[in-house]
């Protein structure tokens, strides 16, 4: 897709308007922490497109103590999609620090001054935006359905999401648009917020069969990763994506195992896909301690009942968090994509695999071959050099 050329200088003048209106904003009163003697607890899930981060994100969202966002900086790269992805870090990082705080007129830069609910991306899959105050469709404990949450909430006002934020002990946010762990310092050293870092990554042999099923709705985003300027980016044949992908996890990896900052300490947790489709409630029990909650008998049954579906979901169902048989999705590019292919994400993610703990294969009879099992065990102390359950620094 063509859109109208604007020049570096443009983007720059935009960018430094953009950053000067976050400020302005930030700059105003917080408002009072809504759980008295409680501090909240602020918890970003950090991945990448295609990687499992929509169920990562539905197992917070419907916690009854959770408020849930995904994805804020999508606001940020539709509104500025002719930068680079560098470029928005900052941007991005501004608007994830003020959703934590509740302060959601960060979205004036970004929605019409006019707005809904519907107007935040996604709003529906927030248990936490279809529940009291935010809207009636389901009491707070309950379990919510984007379906049924989309034409009963759509035209709530606006500002009823900031009081449902306050209403919460913790804040939760999904983003894919951070290729390093060093633009998020700031934030975890921010005496404002109790930040943890939930790090998703999936194999990325996986990520390249679910992105090639929905390559159309990733166009804007492959542009502004690539740095084309504004231009759409639909068919990626050199997976020049893919190795942007596979980089980012590495750099974000080695920074928080390789002799990472002090502050980092007991607020980065490294999760894989494969490991919460193969043993779910076992992980997500973990996961949930890291971020200080507890999984309830009603949520333990939901999440049964999700991982342990019929099929690998709908191909209209790529962005939405239906029961499914998790195993099976996690294994499915070993039949669908061509060993030549593989062969070829091997290469450009080799560092990746070897990182996160992923076999490759030899041979197109070793990728076929279910028996052989190309997830690697953890050992005692992979991926998470700091405890979950440490105290706040």
């Amino acid at each position: 897709m063509w859109l109208p050329r604007i020049s570096s200088t443009a983007v720059t003048v935009l960018l430094l308007a953009q950053t000067g209106i976050l400020l302005f904003l930030v700059s105003w009163p917080r408002p009072p922490s809504p759980a008295v003697g409680k501090e909240r607890v602020h918890v970003l899930v950090l991945s990448s497109w295609r990687s499992g981060s929509s169920f990562v994100g539905q197992l917070f969202s419907q916690h009854p103590d959770v408020f849930y966002l995904m994805e804020p900086g999508w606001h940020v790269w539709t509104t500025l999609s002719q930068a680079s992805a560098p470029a928005l870090h900052m941007a991005v990082r501004d608007v994830v620090r003020s959703v934590f705080l509740c302060d959601l007129d960060v979205f004036d830069a970004y929605l019409p001054w006019r707005r809904n609910l519907s107007d935040l991306f996604q709003y529906a899959v927030s248990r936490a935006l279809c529940s009291p105050p935010a809207c009636s469709a389901f009491p707070r404990g309950a379990i919510s359905s984007e379906a049924v949450c989309k034409p009963l909430c759509a035209r709530q006002p606006f500002s009823l999401a900031q009081e449902a934020c306050r209403a919460y002990s913790h804040v939760v946010l999904k983003e894919v648009r951070f290729f390093n762990l060093q633009v998020l310092y700031q934030l975890l050293n921010d005496p404002a917020l109790n930040l943890r870092i939930v790090h998703l990554v999936r194999d990325p042999r996986a990520v390249l069969r679910s992105r090639e099923q929905t390559a159309k709705a990733l166009a804007r985003d492959n542009g502004i990763v690539l740095g084309t300027n504004g231009t759409w980016v639909e068919a990626d044949p050199g997976l020049r994506v893919v190795r942007e992908v596979c980089r980012s996890h590495v750099r974000i990896a080695e920074a928080a195992t390789q002799k990472p900052p002090p502050f980092l300490q007991g607020r980065y947790r490294l999760v894989r896909f494969e490991d919460l489709a193969r043993a779910p409630l076992p992980e997500i029990r973990a996961l949930y301690a890291f971020a200080g909650l507890s999984l309830t008998p009603q949520l333990e049954a939901w999440i049964h009942d999700i991982t342990h579906g019929a099929g690998l979901g709908a191909r209209r169902e790529a962005f939405k968090t239906s029961s499914r048989d998790a195993v099976n999705v996690s294994q499915a590019w070993r039949h669908a994509l061509p060993f030549a292919k593989i062969r070829r994400v091997q290469e450009l993610c080799a560092g990746a695999l070897q990182l996160l703990g992923y076999r490759p294969v030899a041979s197109e009879s070793e990728q076929r071959d279910l028996a052989l099992d190309l997830v690697l065990p953890r050992g005692p102390s992979s991926f998470s050099w700091a405890s979950s359950t440490a105290a706040h620094p």
